[in-house]
């Protein structure tokens, strides 16, 4: 049993959306209690998402959009709470999930000295005993999906290991992203341009990245783009089928990678693949703040100052088609390397096959 004599509600906006928060005070005013709300929208945006598209963020096929927000909600509750004078933090993770080592890293990096108290886990409540605590206490359940629903402008994240493997995915179940059926017969074509590694403009205009991201959540979605069905193996080494929902995301790393494949050189490509398989594992894990994350954030800041070019692509049933591509800082030399063109002496190739060859040969007596 807990013992509070106050108790402070903390909530933070990290772009769940206006309705999410106004359900969130009706509920808090239900119990007499007036959550103190900190806008952390900006943050996200020019901080946080940057960072995932230039490390191409990916874990297991998820753009590990929830596993950043819980650290951000949590480094910020733990310095208000050491702010206003608190002796514990408490938060809503289950005993099953990812969420409360994220949040109990991050809890005891920025406010060590607090208590981390984790109610659904400490009293082992199921989903259908929190639900009757919310009526008891006369608090009206909103769940649209059993598992809940995390909205971010990155990646929505749907039911959090609550749809059965076999269990369809109902069309209602998506905010942006239409089923294939429903989509328009005719493409839209998008112009994007990167610097820096990063989206700076949309369709020839220069805005930040927010209406960038908000813009592609709904042309993206009206084309059937962004539905990721994966099985993820979680931080206890548990699978499960996990939903989520990115279109904006989806297509901009798509442009991402493809770009880096056209100004990186191949072992800056390959390092970078290994380099960027270790930061999703960091982040998934609670790891944001982790010094080998931050050394690792040195590396592709580093990495993407030749990543810069325009693309122009069509999004049409599911599919994002590169039409064009440009880049000042590209690497590829079509003058050289182009079969319909004599840029290159072929003959000065012979010589360096032998060499390429010369351990193969050596193989080659081995085996006899």
């Amino acid at each position: 049993v807990y013992h509070a004599q106050e108790i402070v509600p903390i909530m933070i906006d990290v772009g769940q959306g206006k309705e999410e928060i106004d359900i969130a005070f009706e509920k808090a005013k239900i119990l007499g209690i007036k959550p103190i709300i900190i806008d952390a929208k900006e943050e996200f945006v020019k901080k946080w998402i940057p960072m995932a598209i230039m490390a191409n963020s990916d874990y297991m096929g998820y753009p590990v959009s929830t596993s950043m927000t819980r650290q951000l909600i949590a480094r910020l509750v733990a310095l208000k709470g050491k702010e206003l004078g608190c002796d514990s933090l408490m938060e809503g993770s289950s005993g099953k999930g990812n969420d409360q080592y994220r949040m109990h890293n991050v809890f005891k990096l920025f406010a060590p000295e607090l208590n981390v108290l984790v109610p659904v886990r400490d009293f082992d409540l199921t989903r259908k005993e929190e639900e009757k605590l919310c009526e008891l206490w006369g608090i009206y359940v909103t769940e649209k999906v059993t598992g809940g629903d995390d909205k971010t402008i990155w990646c929505r994240s749907i039911a959090s290991g609550a749809i059965d493997i076999d269990q369809e995915l109902p069309d209602n179940l998506w905010m942006w992203t239409r089923s294939i059926e429903n989509t328009p017969d005719t493409p839209t074509f998008v112009d994007i341009s990167f610097e820096n590694g990063v989206p700076v403009s949309l369709n020839g205009r220069k805005i930040g990245l927010l209406e960038i991201l908000t813009e592609l959540n709904a042309i993206g979605g009206m084309h059937g783009i962004g539905k990721i069905d994966i099985f993820e193996e979680g931080i206890m080494n548990l699978k499960s089928r996990e939903i989520y929902e990115a279109p904006a995301a989806t297509i901009i790393l798509k442009l991402h990678r493809d770009l880096e494949q056209m100004c990186l050189t191949k072992e800056e490509i390959l390092f970078k693949k290994i380099v960027e398989q270790k930061w999703g594992y960091l982040v998934y894990h609670g790891g944001w703040f982790h010094p080998l994350k931050d050394s690792i954030d040195s590396y592709i800041l580093k990495s993407q100052e030749h990543i810069n070019g325009s693309y122009r692509v069509k999004l049409y049933k599911g599919n994002i088609e590169i039409v064009k591509r440009e880049s000042n800082s590209s690497l590829f030399a079509p003058e050289i390397r182009s079969i319909k063109v004599g840029g290159l002496d072929q003959r000065i190739s012979k010589d360096a096959a032998k060499v390429m060859g010369l351990m193969y040969e050596v193989l080659a007596k081995r085996s006899r």
